[in-house]
């Protein structure tokens, strides 16, 4: 099996996180400067067996896409044409990650100093995303 890959999406910083091969665990990744998305990809899919990257779609409480979906779709759009067409490319909601996040880092006892590391805190979106998205798809089989 191929790993899945998720993405948490920032305008500057990109929290990554990734499965096992058997797609049982998410793992986080890194997180990189969004500038970087495309070749990190590119680079990481040349070493590593992705069967699906799932990116992590901004939605507002009711719903309804974000503010910050435009910044995502010219994005959406190059990796469709610029990775090879038989990974998937899946949207999630990725509505609350960020304040799940902030929330596990609270209840793992992390410090203050720790919990106010962006980077941080996307790469533990990206994987609440991933782990969300595996959830969903072991209860659909």
């Amino acid at each position: 099996m191929a790993r899945i890959l998720a993405i948490d999406f920032g305008r500057r910083r990109t929290g990554l996180a990734v499965t096992d091969t058997l797609q049982i665990a998410a793992n986080p990744l890194t997180t990189i400067p969004t500038h970087t998305l495309e070749q990190f990809l590119l680079d990481y899919i040349s070493r590593e067996p992705v069967e699906t990257i799932v990116i992590g779609e901004p939605r507002q409480n009711n719903g309804a896409p974000s503010e910050s979906m435009r910044y995502l779709q010219p994005v959406l759009n190059r990796l469709r044409k610029i990775l090879p067409h038989e990974i998937r490319i899946e949207l999630y909601d990725e509505r609350f990650t960020s304040v799940i996040a902030h929330q596990a880092m609270l209840d793992g006892g992390m410090k203050k100093s720790d919990r106010q590391d962006k980077a941080r805190v996307d790469t533990i979106a990206a994987t609440i995303i991933l782990t969300d998205y595996l959830n969903s798809i072991n209860h659909n089989q």
